[in-house]
């Protein structure tokens, strides 16, 4: 293993009290019915556009137009870039084991669905001793995962193979663009989804805390 690219949201970072109780702010502010925290885990993954679309209310969607939608997106992603890191933490140990995975000498990267400007942000927020050669977030002039077209230009940059890299991450769909990418597809069972998701989406291994991750990649 040369290089390990991570999942942002549910992988490295517990960050779904914010997100959560930005779209709640929305929805709340037009008199939308509001979700618990916990329902958010099934919402997040495929970008904000789409979060936003699975917590209003199925009528507010199908009546549109397209012109309101896009403005409560605005509305939550802006609500949400001003209240980015409240209650958003590292889940326990990953910032050690980041820490020993770059003494190894593996490069390291992050990649999400997440606007990028708010990744960019988050990132060294949290993680501000661990030196990513590349951080990338959703943005209007690329696919979003599982499509593998970013992955794999972060990976063709840092000069590594496909083979030689890990993706890491809680969902089906960064399973999917692990495998749609030809990478090691690495699970953690602590994030949104859990490990039956990850599994049944075809993960090839399983972490279940930080210390089995690094004994993963360290051994891959």
């Amino acid at each position: 293993m040369k290089a390990c690219f991570f999942d942002l949201d549910g992988t490295l970072l517990d960050t779904l009290a914010d997100i959560g109780g930005a779209c709640n702010a929305v929805l709340a502010a037009h008199g939308y019915p509001v979700h618990p925290v916990s329902a958010y885990r099934q919402m997040v993954g495929n970008g904000f556009p789409i979060l936003m679309r699975r917590a209003l209310p199925g009528a507010v969607v199908a009546q549109g137009p397209q012109a309101r939608l896009d403005a409560l997106t605005e509305e939550g992603r802006r609500y949400y870039a001003a209240h980015l890191s409240i209650r958003t933490a590292p889940y326990p140990g990953l910032a050690a084991v980041l820490g020993r995975l770059q003494d190894a000498g593996l490069r390291l990267a992050v990649l999400s669905n997440k606007p990028e400007d708010l990744t960019r942000a988050l990132v060294p927020l949290h993680f501000p001793a661990v030196r990513f050669d590349a951080v990338r977030g959703g943005r209007q002039d690329a696919p979003l995962k599982p499509d593998p077209t970013v992955l794999l230009q972060m990976a063709a940059g840092m000069g590594v193979a496909p083979r030689d890299c890990a993706y890491v991450g809680d969902s089906d769909v960064d399973m999917m663009t692990a495998r749609n990418a030809g990478m090691t597809a690495v699970g953690v069972a602590w994030g949104f989804r859990g490990a039956a998701e990850v599994q049944a989406a075809g993960a090839d291994r399983v972490a279940a805390d930080a210390e089995e991750l690094a004994h993963i990649l360290l051994r891959a």
